[in-house]
């Protein structure tokens, strides 16, 4: 038995090669409970500042990173302790096979960690996010912001990292000489992406709106559901999901509706003409005492004659009121405008009709 243990076979005993075998087959099979050991442990060292992570959510962010590592960790144990069998040494690329398979080794190790960078990223942004839930909820977004650009920061490092392996130091040396050369190029054909992100950032400080307000810039209008590194995407009232340039939210004007303190309100009358002075007079001032009396209408609200035409005098009526709730907003606009129709009705006041006009317009063609 000892003799076929130490028996060689392709430049190793064979006894490691059943070792080799023996500790990957574990690895395989139990790489599910060593990560949830490994992820358990450490959620319970932090868990007393992160009451709302559970233990699920760390579980589903690290698992598959850590069984990723643990396999190339055993990989690159069992290179170091193998010879590569000559008979298979043959040349690729101008480099040996032995050599090209501990580099993809070395490749899938480098992956494994800036994976496990960037699950811990998106962890500790989840956790940041829970805590500003409970006391700035509006900073949520701001999280999201830098958690992205962190990934972003974090996957360019891995790709350098990477690139060294693959190229060499003088390689990689050369194409950021070559990127340093052709800058200006790059910066003018990025001029709009580049823009958008300065706007991002002066979106972030400057907070002329937030996720969650009800926003008008140019011809666009709705509920703003994420702030992202190029663009803002807002829900529109038709329920469409825009998507506009960051540089666009901070170019134009924008009407930030959420942070209004009233609401106006205009109704326009326009009364036919064989009413009187007197009856004119008094149902400004009765549409005056209807206003007066409603205790959600600001005071400074105005009932006037604004204009005569020869087809109808025209009453204007403009208040304001505290209730910035849409719905509850329609349901006082309808009611003072019943309450206008009551006193039309009770003075027998008629409204101009265009049919005069149409009438007109029949005759003449």
């Amino acid at each position: 038995m000892q003799a076929f243990w130490n028996r060689i076979f392709l430049d190793n005993p064979v006894g490691d090669y059943l070792i080799l075998a023996a500790v990957l087959l574990g690895v395989f099979l139990l790489r599910h409970l060593l990560s949830r050991l490994l992820i358990s442990l450490f959620h319970s060292t932090v868990r007393k500042w992160i009451p709302g992570i559970g233990l699920h959510n760390f579980l589903q962010l690290m698992r598959r990173p850590l069984e990723l590592f643990f396999l190339v960790v055993i990989l690159t144990t069992a290179k170091d302790h193998f010879r590569f069998p000559k008979k298979f040494n043959i040349t690729l690329f101008h480099a040996p096979l032995d050599q090209i398979l501990s580099g993809g080794i070395w490749i899938l190790f480098i992956l494994s960690i800036f994976w496990i960078l960037l699950r811990v990223v998106d962890f500790v942004s989840m956790v940041i996010t829970e805590k500003a839930h409970l006391t700035h909820p509006s900073d949520s977004q701001i999280i999201l912001f830098f958690r992205d650009f962190i990934k972003v920061i974090v996957g360019i490092i891995g790709i350098v990292v990477i690139l060294r392996m693959v190229v060499g130091l003088d390689a990689v040396n050369k194409i950021i000489g070559a990127l340093g050369i052709g800058a200006a190029a790059l910066a003018l054909a990025a001029k709009e992406s580049i823009e958008n992100l300065i706007a991002s950032f002066i979106i972030l400080f400057d907070k002329p709106f937030r996720v969650g307000d009800y926003v008008q810039v140019s011809t666009a209008s709705g509920n703003v559901e994420r702030i992202g590194l190029r663009s803002t995407r807002i829900r529109t009232d038709q329920k469409t999901y825009l998507t506009v340039p960051n540089k666009q939210m901070v170019d134009n004007i924008l009407d930030n509706q959420t942070l209004r303190t009233q609401r106006y309100a205009e109704v326009r009358l326009e009364v036919a003409p064989e009413a009187r002075a007197d009856t004119l007079q008094d149902l400004v001032r009765e549409i005056t005492s209807r206003l007066e009396e409603e205790q959600d209408v600001e005071k400074g609200y105005t009932v006037n004659l604004i204009d005569i035409s020869k087809n109808a005098y025209v009453l204007k009526l403009t208040y304001f009121t505290a209730i910035i709730d849409w719905n509850a907003y329609c349901a006082l606009r309808q009611k003072i405008i019943l309450g206008v129709i009551r006193i039309l009705e009770s003075r027998q006041v008629r409204l101009a009709s265009p049919v005069q006009i149409a009438s007109l317009k029949n005759k003449e063609s």
